[in-house]
Parts: C-alpha cells; sequence; structure tokens
C-alpha cells in the first residue's frame, strides 16, 4: 500500500473511484508510485483481475501511468486534480523561476486601450455569437502571409482547446496519436486524458525526423501533432527542407489528421515552413497566448472544410462560441502599431537572453538545443540530481521527465525570467549540476 494513502474497494470500480479521490484530494500527488496489481489485490482480498481493471479504467483516462520497470504512478498532470496541476517553484523562498514556461509578463502588451474601446460594444445575445468578421478578415490576412490557406476558419479558446476538439471530432479511444519526443507536456496529458495512445516521434533542431514520423505512421497512428517553431521543450523549428522531407511522409498517409501549433507565431524568429494541406485532414493552430498574454484565450484555427465545420459544430452544442469582446481585444491589439513594436521588442528580447545563455553553456561545456522560442534544452544522464542541485543553487527548471515518451533524459529551462546578468552564473550552476560538483547560490 501506500504510505500516506490507504486505496479500498472491492470491486474493479470502487477501487479506481478510491485512488481517484486520492489524486483529487493530494493524497496521492502525481508520480506517486501505487502498489503492484498482485500485491494490491493481496492486501485488498479482491483477484488480480479486478485490481487490473481498475488499473486500465484509470489509465484510460489518463490518470495514471505504467512505464515497465518503473512501475504504475499517478501522472505528472491528472486530469482529475483538485487544485491548478500546474508546475510551481519548490521551495526555498527566492528561487529563481525558470520552469513553469509562461512568457515574460514585462513584455507584454497593456491592454487599457483595448478594453477602454469596449466601453461603447453593444450587447451580443445567443443568436449573435459566433467568429467576429473582422477578427476572421484580420486573422486570414496574417496566414495568408505565411502561405497558410485560411479559407476555411474558426476560433477556439487558446490552442490546447482546439487541439482537444480536433482530436475528440476526429478519434475514438484507443487510437494512436503521434506526438513530438520530447514534446509539449500538455499535449501528451491531453492524449492520454482522451483514452488515446501516444506514439513518440524523435524531434532535432528541425523539428520531427522524417524518420520517426514514417515509424509513427505505419504503426497506426491517426493523427499527428507537430510543432512549427518554438517547439517546446527543445526550441526546434523546422527549416524549408524538414518539411519538404515531412510533407513525402505525410504523403504516403493521406487519412492522417495532421494538427499544426504556431504557438509562438509572432514571437518567432525564423520564418515559417507550413505542413498545411499536406493530408486530406488538416488544421493549422495559432494562439495568441506567447505575444500578447496567456489570460487571452483564444487561438485561430484553420483547416480543411470538414475538419473547421466538426470543430465549429461540436462547439455550437458546448460552449457556443469564443467571447466577442475577447475578440474585439485581440482585434484590437492585432490594429495597433504600438502593440506591434512591443511584439517586436518581446522577441528580440527573447532572441537574445536565449542566444547568450546557450553560448555560455558551450563556454561551459555543455550542450544545449534551442533554436526559436523562450526555452532552452539540455540534455543530461540524471535528471533528478540535476534538477535538485540546480535548486539547491537557487534555479528552479523543469525535469524533462514531464515532456519525453522515450527520448533521453533532459532538463528544460525557460528564459523569460532570466535577466541578461543572470546568464552566466546560471551557465556556471548547470554545468556544475551536470558534472555533479557541490552546488553554489546564485545569490552568492
Amino acid at each position: 500500500m501506500t504510505a500516506h494513502y490507504q486505496i479500498v474497494g472491492a470491486t474493479a470500480a470502487e477501487i479506481s473511484a478510491s485512488i481517484e479521490d486520492g489524486v483529487r484530494t493530494g493524497a496521492l500527488a502525481p508520480g506517486t508510485p501505487l502498489p503492484p496489481v498482485r500485491g494490491l489485490a493481496d492486501g485488498l482480498g479482491v483477484s488480480a483481475g479486478t485490481v487490473a481493471k481498475a488499473y486500465q479504467a484509470l489509465r484510460t483516462r489518463g490518470v495514471i501511468e505504467t512505464a515497465g520497470r518503473n512501475g504504475t504512478r499517478v501522472r505528472p498532470r491528472p486530469p482529475v486534480t483538485g487544485g491548478r496541476a500546474a508546475l510551481v517553484v519548490p521551495p526555498p523562498t527566492g528561487t529563481l523561476d525558470l520552469l513553469t514556461g509562461e512568457p515574460d509578463l514585462r513584455l507584454l502588451p497593456h491592454l487599457g486601450r483595448q478594453i477602454e474601446d469596449l466601453a461603447g460594444t453593444d450587447p451580443v445575445g445567443y443568436s449573435h455569437g459566433g467568429v467576429l468578421p473582422e477578427l476572421a478578415e484580420a486573422a486570414a490576412a496574417r496566414f495568408a502571409q505565411d502561405g497558410v490557406d485560411a479559407t476555411h476558419l474558426t476560433l477556439t479558446s487558446g490552442a490546447l482547446g482546439g487541439i482537444d476538439r480536433l482530436l475528440a471530432a476526429h478519434l475514438r479511444p484507443g487510437d494512436k496519436v503521434a506526438v513530438e519526443d520530447p514534446g509539449w507536456a500538455a499535449v501528451i496529458d491531453l492524449v492520454a486524458a482522451l483514452g488515446l495512445e501516444v506514439v513518440g516521434v524523435p524531434v532535432d533542431d528541425q523539428g520531427p525526423t522524417p524518420a520517426g514520423t514514417e515509424l509513427a505512421l505505419a504503426a497506426g497512428a491517426r493523427a499527428f501533432i507537430v510543432t512549427s517553431r518554438a517547439h517546446n521543450p527543445t526550441g526546434a523549428a523546422i527549416g524549408r527542407r524538414r518539411a519538404a522531407d515531412l510533407r513525402r511522409v505525410l504523403a504516403d498517409h493521406p487519412e492522417v489528421l495532421l494538427i499544426e501549433d504556431d504557438h509562438s507565431a509572432e514571437l518567432s524568429t525564423v520564418p515559417l515552413h507550413t505542413l498545411a494541406k499536406a493530408t486530406r485532414s488538416w488544421a493549422f493552430l495559432r494562439s495568441v497566448s506567447k505575444p500578447y498574454g496567456p489570460d487571452l484565450r483564444l487561438a485561430v484555427l484553420a483547416g480543411d472544410a470538414a475538419t473547421i465545420a466538426r470543430v465549429a459544430g461540436r462547439m455550437r452544442v458546448g460552449s457556443g462560441w469564443v467571447s466577442t469582446l475577447l475578440q474585439r481585444v485581440v482585434a484590437g491589439l492585432w490594429a495597433d502599431p504600438a502593440v506591434a513594436e512591443q511584439v517586436a521588442t518581446a522577441r528580440e528580447s527573447y532572441e537574445r537572453r536565449r542566444a547568450a545563455l546557450r553560448a555560455a553553456l558551450d563556454a561551459h561545456g555543455v550542450a544545449s538545443q534551442g533554436r526559436t522560442g523562450i526555452n532552452v534544452w539540455v540534455p543530461v544522464g540524471d535528471e533528478t540530481s540535476v534538477v535538485t542541485a540546480l535548486r539547491d543553487a537557487g534555479y528552479a527548471v523543469a525535469p524533462g521527465s514531464l515532456y519525453r515518451v522515450g527520448a533521453p533524459a533532459g532538463i528544460r529551462i525557460t528564459i523569460s525570467r532570466l535577466d541578461e546578468d543572470g546568464i552566466e552564473p546560471l551557465a556556471a550552476a548547470v554545468a556544475r549540476a551536470v558534472r555533479g560538483a557541490p552546488p553554489r547560490s546564485f545569490s552568492a
């Protein structure tokens, strides 16, 4: 049994409910190991098949995961948590947060002018909600500049909300989904929560490898989720040649749902080489969260007619539409030259800090990845020891296990809260942690 929580139940449903209660209340924290099937069965006086059925139900809903000889554990971000299932900076106080993956709040546009412009807005009723024509027109123009066909377009509540709708509209529990490995932890968790099976695709500096993509699709993956640029967590970006290679692979699997996420968009310093239209069912998502603010829960979704109709139709019988007030705020931000200058300043700042950190790491003999975006990925031998050593030195970084399916170990460092004068001390601390040297406080 677990040290602090007693799992109870005589049936598979009761056992799974007991474990879920433990997860929901926090008694079974993310990462907590669960007893082996036979051990729990003996303790509860039930058959091993009953416990196995309970575990299978929880795995299907993304609450737990089984990793071979590492046993069965509560997932890092199970979809039944009672509180926010986000990464948090551990004690001690004063630890520099390089963990949470947020944009630099100091560089986000202020919304005062856009909020003021809403003062005279007429109320919108149920029958008139939907995509505002002016926002759709502006979004289509932005997409056209990047070579993305926005003939069919809708809005979702953020990129992850859009991916959720797309997968739910096309797939059924048990279907396989190809995801980048390492990749966005939220996508891996979402796929598990939908009862879908994750198939990892290796990633290098140019994005998903063609060979890995072919293997995943040949293994029966019915959807492929790919990041265009500023890949989380490695900073990879798909170049022209890689895009052409991936298109050739996808051409042999026209039935696959292709979901392309361009979350960085205006913050990217490299051009977009889109995969749009590489399969019959495709979707291209662009969120406003990173350039304009995480609280603006809006993403523009373009795709083929049937895919967009499915997503829009599902929203119509659920949440309905993305708030027109929010749409007007985003339209105002896009039209404001001063905001465009602020976004350009943020883009240059992220590029400068990320490049400086990678150069400093290289000077200390530490390899890293990070072509674009706000994250740097550092391959390591032992994630736990490196993360612990950096925490003791005053830095909170994310363990790579949150982002990996089968990829080698690493850590993710988010540079958005890292000021330029703190880059060299951090690089030195990472070098010591990677080599197993005693930590020194970054404030010393």
